[in-house]
């Protein structure tokens, strides 16, 4: 096997999750680029190259087992391996999500996506973690998700948001769940928040940009081996539950 890290970064057609992929092919890392649309992620993959980055392209839809299961497969025919997962692809579930005038199928859609697909992409690539001397999982949540901030008195966490909120709170939770059951293992695992980055998944009206968004995850990335697990980070240090 190659000496070369191998990662996958799923959404990484644009975005944040497109510079997490710039990122970490500065580093001399081989990318797979994850999205579903073809198109798009043909482009992305070929303007990475075009920097001078080590990217492929990896066809996954993180709500679909099958494709999953392709992905997963391909990967373990290009590298036999993988060292770094970043689940971040996601969906706010539409606007606007107030409580009681929530559509239910947003609801379902944000949690299969943002919730359920982080522990099938997980699940499927697992084994091809435990190849690796190394192996980093980053699901990538948001402060939106900290019941602490969300409660704290004066705390502007942003619109009341019942499906995207809650599907980054469950996330964090099942991030806590993953660090006990792999705790003997090499495998660290954190959730990371990118802040409020400018991207289409909120009509560009965030204030920091998308590769400001995606150091996080690049930290938590490469991180040492005796690096945190089970914890939620931003680029100021821990994020509060």
């Amino acid at each position: 096997m190659s000496g070369q890290t191998i990662a996958l970064v799923t959404g990484a057609n644009k975005g944040i999750g497109y510079e997490i992929a710039v990122g970490l092919g500065a580093l001399g890392w081989s990318v797979g680029v994850g999205a579903r649309n073809d198109e798009l992620r043909e482009a992305a993959v070929q303007k990475l190259r075009a920097a001078g980055a080590d990217a492929f392209g990896v066809p996954i839809d993180v709500t679909d087992d099958a494709s999953v299961a392709a992905a997963a497969r391909l990967l373990e025919e290009r590298s036999g391996r993988l060292d770094v997962l970043v689940n971040n692809a996601a969906v706010t579930g539409g606007m606007a999500q107030t409580p009681t005038t929530a559509d239910l199928a947003a609801v379902r859609t944000a949690v299969d996506t943002n919730v359920i697909g982080v522990i099938r992409v997980t699940n499927a690539l697992l084994t091809l973690l435990r190849r690796s001397a190394s192996p980093r999982i980053v699901n990538m949540s948001s402060s939106v998700g900290s019941l602490s901030r969300q409660t704290a008195p004066g705390g502007e966490t942003g619109p009341i948001s019942l499906a995207y909120a809650p599907s980054k709170t469950f996330l964090n939770a099942v991030t806590v769940q993953y660090a006990k059951e792999l705790h003997d293992t090499n495998i660290l695992i954190n959730a990371g928040c990118p802040g409020y980055c400018a991207t289409d998944l909120n009509g560009f009206r965030g204030v920091r940009t998308p590769e400001q968004g995606a150091a996080i995850a690049i930290r938590l990335a490469t991180l040492p081996d005796d690096g945190p697990t089970g914890g939620f980070f931003d680029d100021e240090g821990v994020v509060p539950w």
